[in-house]
């Protein structure tokens, strides 16, 4: 048994108060959706006849004589930049250098292209977004360092600059039992891109309280701090994607409507709708796909699975119910789990095809590993693999005992 190696698991106040309370507390979280105008297909799961219009929109048509699929809600540009968003934690805070560098890129590309002109003359802009992803900026208020990068949270920021009382508000949602907390500025336009905003008031609303807590911060004494702006610098000509930059020097990402995978992330994140979620992409992806699935190679965790683990954890590694699992080009399966610091459990084993999207798997190679030496662990595991999903970055199987799993992929994107 080889040596396996580890493998990751899965300044001013109120100004700051803006862009930390605004657009920092959701993971990717469930935000309106509207399957019916979603083409949930992977590029990579299936092929299809692509056709550019003027605004950079792609329909996709599949290969089946008669089958035409409906225009995708995102552009190709759009789509590579919610594409680098998939899998990052925390709405940015957990980002590694080289998922930063995939946003930043895709975020550059946006902001060249011609989006909605005067975007904060638009009736697109007004409506409630969801934030997806934020910088981290040089100095964090309370409110961005408590809420922002806690994945259970769902943020979101409310633009109506249409009325007799202009504002921007951003709200952070507990939970449906819980409530939320939503912190109110008045606004103003100052050009085609600019918002201008003066935070004046904010409170809890608690589910179990008949009437609001007020938020203990005294914006009148504020002055300037309690001031800010945030500069629109694409907005979608759909009105589903919006990027904004603040004062404090943070970029936004903020949706109206989310990608299927960024949903099942959000369940999974508050624990609530993940088997509808997954669902929604699985009898899709079987409706629509003309090409078989197939393993993708690299590193990916196990994030969900439709059962709770035994109480045997070498059972558990065994059979892909926790750690982190490599799949090989050269047939070959590895499920690693890390038991303490410098100390790891590795199974490898083989999978062959046996039949449409579906895969005979045996683990039966394991060892306990502690820095250069490893212990032989006599076990085995057969089991068949179907594959339900498939992309570069989301992964959906049934497995070992009919569970279903979800795996994210951690070795970078392609």
């Amino acid at each position: 048994m080889r040596a396996s190696q580890n493998f990751p698991p899965s300044s001013s106040p109120m100004a700051s108060h803006f862009h930390g309370l605004q657009f920092n507390t959701a993971a990717p979280s469930p935000a309106l959706l509207a399957p019916q105008t979603l083409d949930r297909r992977s590029p990579k799961s299936v092929r299809c006849r692509r056709s550019r219009g003027r605004d950079g929109s792609v329909a996709c048509r599949s290969s089946l004589v008669g089958e035409q699929q409906e225009a995708s809600p995102f552009t190709d540009p759009e789509a590579q930049l919610i594409e680098a968003l998939i899998g990052i934690q925390g709405r940015g805070r957990s980002a590694t250098p080289r998922q930063l560098q995939d946003v930043e890129r895709a975020v550059a590309v946006l902001e060249t292209l011609a989006g909605v002109p005067d975007p904060t003359s638009s009736d697109l802009i007004e409506g409630r977004w969801q934030l997806m992803f934020t910088t981290r900026p040089g100095t964090a208020s309370p409110i961005q360092r408590t809420f922002v990068g806690v994945d259970v949270f769902t943020v979101f920021q409310e633009i109506y600059l249409r009325s007799n009382d202009p504002r921007v508000s951003n709200i952070v949602v507990f939970s449906e039992a819980i409530g939320e907390l939503k912190v109110e500025a008045a606004a103003s336009i100052s050009d085609g891109i600019k918002i201008l905003f003066r935070f004046d008031r904010a409170a809890f609303s608690f589910k179990f309280l008949p009437f609001k807590v007020p938020y203990p911060v005294p914006f009148r004494l504020l002055g300037d701090e309690a001031k800010g702006w945030l500069d629109t610098t694409y907005l979608s000509q759909s009105g589903n994607l919006c990027i904004s930059r603040g004062n404090k020097g943070t970029t936004f990402v903020l949706q109206k409507l989310t990608e299927p995978r960024q949903l099942l992330l959000s369940a999974i994140s508050t624990g609530k709708g993940i088997e509808k979620a997954i669902d929604e992409i699985t009898s899709s992806s079987k409706s629509k796909a003309d090409s078989e699935l197939e393993l993708v190679e690299g590193e990916w965790n196990m994030i969900w699975s439709s059962q709770m683990e035994t109480d045997s954890w070498i059972e558990n590694a065994a059979n892909g119910l926790m750690g982190a699992q490599i799949v090989k080009r050269s047939g070959q399966l590895k499920f690693v789990v890390n038991i303490l610091p410098g100390l790891r459990f590795s199974v490898n084993g083989s999978f062959v095809k046996s039949g449409t999207n579906a895969y005979d798997v045996t683990m039966d190679d394991a060892a306990i590993i502690g820095g250069p030496f490893g212990y032989p662990v006599e076990m085995e595991s057969k089991f068949k693999l179907e594959l339900l999903y498939t992309d570069d970055k989301i992964r959906i199987t049934r497995g070992y005992n009919n569970i279903v799993f979800v795996h994210l992929r951690v070795d970078g994107t392609k």
